[in-house]
């Protein structure tokens, strides 16, 4: 439903910006982060995106060490997992 929304806000904003919209923009800076200008955005678009794949190859190096030791990551490695890291 969560993913339903955000697409839903996507098509608004294409909508609005006709000519105008970059793929992926779903309007939602409530921090006015995104710079104003192109270079900016560019820089920005282009960090994201090696944040996202950064993300992505943590998320197969979890599935590649629960495979192999048979033990869930969140066990495997409780400091991440817990709140305070396991020290309260």
């Amino acid at each position: 439903a969560l993913a339903g929304i955000f697409e839903l806000q996507s098509k608004i904003t294409k909508d609005a910006k006709g000519k105008d919209y970059v793929p992926g923009d779903c309007g939602f800076d409530p921090l006015g982060l995104f710079p104003e200008d192109k270079a900016g955005q560019m820089d920005m678009m282009t960090k994201e995106i090696k944040n996202g794949r950064v993300a992505m190859m943590a998320i197969v190096g979890f599935a590649i060490q629960e495979a192999l030791y048979n033990v869930p990551v969140t066990q495997e490695t409780p400091l991440f997992f817990k709140f305070g890291g396991g020290l309260f």
